[in-house]
Formats: C-alpha cells, sequence, structure tokens
C-alpha cells in the first residue's frame, strides 16, 4: 500500500472509525445495490408551454397512470382508476371539486376510500427505496403517519385494526385532505426517481418563469441546456445582442407579459421609443405570431417594439461581428448590405428587393451606430436584466444543475446534434484562438459558459458572455445546427429561397451506426444498451423519433403549440426504466380545467426501445458503479483495521 492510499484510508476511517460502522456501510450499500434501478424521465423543448409541462411532470408521461394500473387494475372500472390518477395529478382542486353538494358524512367517506387507495398505490411505488432514501421525500409533517402506513408491521397482530385507526384518526381531526395532498405529491416523486431537461426552456410559450420555480422545486434532475437557454442566460449576463433576441422572441409570439410580469424587466422606455420612432409606420412585417386575439391597440403597440428591437439587434450583430472578427460572424452584420436609397439588399451576390424600407434610426453612412435614442434604450434594458433578481436566480440554477451534456446510465445526452464533416467524421471548429472537435469542444465551449458569470478576469468574463450570442446562432454551434440564422431575411426578404436554413450534416447521419457509435464512443460509451438522446429539431409529421435501430433517439416532437401543426402531436419524452425503455408520444393538452373536472389526460402512445429480459437493478447504473466503488475501498479500510495498519478509534482511546 502507497502513501497516498494510506492517507486515503484514514481519511475514510474518520467516517468509519470502527470495525463495526465500516461493516455496516457496506450491508447497507450492498442491498442498495440489489435494489430495482429507478426510473428517469426525459423531457425537450418545453418553450413555456406550462401548464403541458406541469401535466406531463405530475403524471410521469403516464407512468403514474401505469402504476395506478398496476395496483388497481383488477379490482376497479376504467373510470375510477382515471379519478384516482386526477386526484393525483391535481389533489387539492379536485377534492374542492367532489366537495361540493357532499354532506360531512359522505365526504369521510370519501377521504377513506381515497386515502387507502393512494396508501396502497404509494406503498407499491415506494417499495424499489431504501428506508433512508425514502424518508429523504417524506413531507415533514405527515413523515411518522405516511412510514407507518406504508410500511409492512410484522409485530401487529391485528393489521387492518391498526390501520384503520390511523386512517379514521386523520378524517376525525380533519386532516384527511392535507394528507391526500401529501400523498398525491408524494407519489409522482417515487415514481420518478430522476428527470432529465434536455434544453429548451424558454421561449414561444407564456411560462418558462413559471417552468423554472417548479423545477427549482424538483427532487432530483439535471438540465442539458438548449440554444434558447443559452441566449436568455446570455441576456441575463448582459450581453447585448442576447438582451435584444429575448425581447424580440417575446414581442414576436405575443409574450413580453413574461418579461414585464415574470420578471419585471421595465420596458416602458423601450415601448415610449417605438411609439415615436415609428409613430407612423404600419410595421407589416413585423406582426405577432399566434397573438390574433389582442385588441388592435395593443397588437398596434406590441408591432412597434418588435420592429424596434428587431433594428437594434440587426445593428447589434454588425457591432459584434466588427468587434470580434475572431468568432467569424460576419455573415450576419447585414445592416451594410442595404442599399438604402433603392430599398434592396445585396446577399451572396444577389440583389433582393426590401419589404419594408422605414428606418427612420440608421445612418446609412454607419448603418450598425445605435442611435442616441436606442443606445439609451439599451443602456436601460442591460441594467434591467443584469438588475432582476429572479432570472438571476434561475440563471444560476441552470449553471448549477446544467451543462452542454450529461453522460448518465449508458445515455449520451445532449439538446442539439454534434458538429460533422460530409462523411460524418467530427469536423474541426474554431473558438476563438482554438480549434476543437466532438467532446472537445462540448467541453471547452462549457468552460466559456461560466467564464461568462464566474471568471474575475474582464477579458474571459467578456469572451464568455460573447460565446453565448455564438453558441446561439453560429453556424458551427452544436446547439443550433444550421448554416445561419435567417432572421433578417425572414423579416425583410420575400424570396422563400433565402428564409431556407440548412441542417448540419449530423442530421444526415443519424442512421449512420459507424457515426453514431463515433460519438458514443468520443464520450466513453460503447455496448447494446447505450443510446444517443438529442432534442432541438422538431419530428415531422410521418418521421421517426427512432433512429440508428434504436441506438439514437430525437425526442422533440413538437411540445410548443406553434410547431404542433407540422407535428400533428405535443412533444415525445422518454422513460427509462428498470424493464427498458420507453418513448412516449404526446396528444396535445387540453386545459387544466379539463384534466380536473373530467379526468382528461394527454393522450399517449408508447413504442417499447428496448426491453429487458431481466430486471436492471441499481448496481447496473452510474451510481452502482460509484457504490461498488466505496464498498471496494471500505473491504479495504477492514483490511486495514484487521491487519493493524491502521487502529480504530476504540483501540486509540484504549490505548490513551
Amino acid at each position: 500500500m502507497d502513501s497516498f492510499e494510506k492517507k486515503y484510508l484514514e481519511r475514510l476511517a474518520e467516517i468509519y472509525p470502527t470495525i463495526a460502522e465500516a461493516s455496516t456501510e457496506i450491508v447497507n450499500l450492498s442491498s442498495i445495490l440489489a435494489l430495482p434501478k429507478g426510473t428517469e424521465h426525459f423531457i425537450t423543448d418545453i418553450h413555456g408551454e406550462y401548464e403541458a409541462f406541469s401535466h406531463v411532470l405530475k403524471n410521469g408521461s403516464g407512468a403514474v397512470r401505469k402504476k395506478v394500473t398496476e395496483v388497481f387494475g383488477k379490482t376497479l372500472s376504467a373510470e375510477d382508476i382515471r379519478e384516482l390518477s386526477t386526484l393525483i395529478y391535481y389533489p387539492e382542486e379536485k377534492i374542492d371539486l367532489v366537495r361540493r353538494g357532499k354532506t360531512e358524512e359522505q365526504m369521510d367517506n370519501w377521504y377513506k376510500v381515497m386515502l387507502y387507495r393512494l396508501i396502497a398505490v404509494c406503498k407499491y411505488t415506494a417499495s424499489k427505496y431504501t428506508r433512508k432514501k425514502l424518508r429523504r421525500q417524506l413531507p415533514e409533517e405527515f413523515a411518522f403517519v405516511i412510514e407507518e402506513l406504508i410500511t409492512e408491521k410484522d409485530d401487529v397482530e391485528d393489521k387492518e385494526a391498526y390501520y384503520d385507526t390511523i386512517v379514521n384518526t386523520i378524517i376525525q381531526t380533519r386532516r384527511a385532505g392535507y394528507l391526500i395532498v401529501a400523498l398525491a405529491e408524494l407519489i409522482p416523486k417515487l415514481t420518478v426517481d430522476h428527470l432529465h431537461i434536455l434544453g429548451d426552456i424558454f421561449d414561444r410559450g407564456g411560462g418558462p418563469d413559471d417552468i423554472m420555480d417548479r423545477l427549482m422545486e424538483y427532487h432530483s434532475l439535471d438540465i442539458q441546456w438548449g440554444n434558447h437557454d443559452i441566449v436568455w442566460m446570455g441576456a441575463a449576463a448582459g450581453q447585448l445582442c442576447c438582451i435584444a433576441n429575448v425581447i424580440r422572441v417575446s414581442a414576436r409570439y405575443g409574450n413580453l407579459d413574461t418579461l414585464e410580469d415574470g420578471y419585471g424587466i421595465n420596458l416602458l422606455p423601450l415601448a415610449t421609443f417605438a411609439m415615436k420612432a415609428y409613430a407612423d409606420d404600419p410595421c407589416t412585417c413585423f406582426r405577432l405570431k399566434g397573438h390574433g386575439d389582442a385588441p388592435p391597440e395593443e397588437a398596434a403597440l406590441e408591432m412597434k417594439i418588435h420592429k424596434a428591437i428587431s433594428i437594434i439587434q440587426f445593428k447589434l450583430q454588425g457591432q459584434l461581428a466588427e468587434r470580434r472578427p475572431e468568432l467569424r460572424m460576419e455573415d450576419r452584420a447585414l445592416m451594410d448590405k442595404i442599399d438604402y436609397e433603392k430599398g434592396t439588399v445585396t446577399l451572396d451576390g444577389k440583389t433582393y428587393p426590401l419589404l419594408d424600407t422605414y428606418f427612420p434610426t440608421v445612418d446609412p453612412a454607419n448603418p450598425n451606430a445605435l442611435s442616441e435614442e436606442e443606445e439609451a434604450v439599451v443602456e436601460r434594458l442591460r441594467t434591467a436584466f443584469i438588475g432582476c433578481r429572479r432570472l438571476q436566480q434561475h440563471v444560476q440554477f441552470l449553471l448549477h444543475n446544467g451543462a452542454l451534456y450529461k453522460v448518465h446510465n449508458g445515455n449520451l445526452l445532449y439538446h442539439g446534434c454534434m458538429p460533422l464533416d460530409e462523411n460524418g467524421q467530427f469536423r474541426d471548429v474554431q473558438v476563438y484562438r482554438e480549434v476543437c472537435r466532438g467532446k472537445a469542444l462540448y467541453d471547452k465551449l462549457d468552460t466559456y459558459v461560466r467564464k461568462a458569470f464566474f471568471s474575475t478576469d474582464a477579458l474571459e468574463m467578456e469572451d464568455g458572455r460573447d460565446i453565448l450570442w455564438w453558441i446561439w446562432c453560429h453556424k458551427d454551434s452544436p446547439l443550433f445546427g444550421k448554416d445561419k440564422m435567417a432572421t433578417f431575411e425572414r423579416y425583410l426578404i420575400a424570396d422563400e429561397e433565402t428564409h431556407k436554413e440548412k441542417k448540419m450534416p449530423y442530421y444526415e447521419h443519424l442512421d449512420s451506426e459507424e457515426t453514431v457509435d463515433m460519438i458514443l464512443k468520443e464520450f466513453g460509451l460503447s455496448g447494446e444498451h447505450c443510446h444517443i438522446i438529442n432534442g432541438h429539431v422538431p419530428v415531422k409529421r410521418g418521421d421517426s423519433p427512432i433512429h440508428c435501430g434504436g441506438k439514437l433517439l430525437v425526442i422533440d416532437g413538437g411540445f410548443s403549440k406553434a410547431y404542433q401543426g407540422q407535428t400533428g402531436i405535443a412533444g415525445y419524452t422518454l422513460i427509462f426504466n428498470s424493464w427498458g425503455m420507453r418513448l412516449v408520444e404526446h396528444k396535445p393538452f387540453t386545459s387544466t380545467d379539463d384534466a380536473i373536472k373530467y379526468g382528461t389526460d394527454i393522450h399517449s402512445d408508447r413504442v417499447m426501445i428496448e426491453r429487458y429480459t431481466t430486471r436492471l437493478l441499481i448496481r447496473d447504473t452510474d451510481q452502482g458503479a460509484r457504490l461498488q466503488e466505496r464498498i471496494d475501498e471500505l473491504h479495504k479500510l477492514l483490511a486495514a483495521y484487521r491487519s493493524g495498519l491502521i487502529l480504530e478509534k476504540e483501540n486509540l482511546i484504549h490505548q490513551k
């Protein structure tokens, strides 16, 4: 044994100072290894759709209903199973609904029936957990009661009378409703052990702030940043292009309320400027998407805001390209490609007429320069984003619980894609002064993201902030994955050829086993049960999310309402439990009210990706590998104790 190993064992002995304690821990850890693997839930591309996301989180993509059916499928009707499932999803609302028109006696009977049913489901879902882990999930107020109700009592002669006494007492003390809520909230936690969010929490839908609040309360999760998350992170860091883009997209989808009410960002200076600068401009090129029910005056104002911030963004993009030539973003500096007299723009040697030629804030001699009024607005916005406490809390949560990728239990998770060449090989990508490829590219970009928030060096912090914009829209970004972001063209040029955004070669090699295996190997994975799981690109109607014989899964099926016209569904999620991996296809969610009143659920079709003949145990997971490593270390500590190389604490006391 070398000196380093001896020192390590001495540190371990401080935690387990006796043979008895080390032996007990070996037994505890070994018993955990024999438990079934916990269920993992994969969700991606939520895009601010809080109601649908919240429901999918509550029902575990159908996993909760499946547990209820496994417990009561032979004894309850389909209607009763639906009612019980709805109670688990929305306990407080369901109790309020049931209470209407019922006498106190009827309500007490209902409480008793539902408590026993919830206890049965809770006991079933808790069976794969140790008591120690289970206790960590229990609500403090009812921890003792729930543990008593779901734990078998071998030393109690009349178990039925014992449990009946507890339940009746809960009802008599008028705490039944509260216990039902506690049990209902516990069941999804026990059903889904860990949540993976594969990016794009923000933009399009109006509730990303509520989604972030919900995630911050979740018991166990990780996040792989999406390009829409990155641009919001950039805005929080004060990167001006990111700030302009966040406001532009919010305006485009009629979600300025998210900024004003959700995050308290003061948009009055921008609105005042827009009304003045574009007072007589109909701003027809800057119509809103999915916001046709807005009053005409409100829509007119938001279109002016939309145009004002879009022109500011185009100018800021040009400034960044001039200031940071090493980022190679000159192809998106387009304001200086406009002939302001003729009302045309020249791209790639071809000249196009502009759909809008009214640019009152643009100096044709210096088209990327902000006007004095625009400068003032931008500085006010930067101060507002940097000073927004709630947004900063959300971004810190993303930084501490997220990354650009994750390797977990044989799966490689990332939001977008892998930069490849036409032959399906890793492509060299320049990041500032370095050239990276494959895993090294992801690691380098991840490092720069963190510099934007944590570096104490001003230049490093600036590099990090600007790389956030690069990740959002550069043709080499693994989170973007297209040859250009044609925002300017879509607004101002009629020719749809200019609107096309060509996908990276990655998407042409999704079914190439050689390429998929190469990517997996790059991240240390190999074998028949390894997968790449990513989102980012909606799976269009008729296409399959399953590629390369199930080795690669694209699980963004269009969570956002803005995509459902081309997908025909409301997104894909993935469930990975101890028996295998199931892809879940969701139909659109109607409303929370419908779910509560009528028991409607998100209809989900399931496709089995992999089915295991023997159940996966914790010993087969990454957690199991870490536990086995600790067990091996403890065996070495036992050997050191027994050989006298390290003395037990009791022996040290005795010698003194």
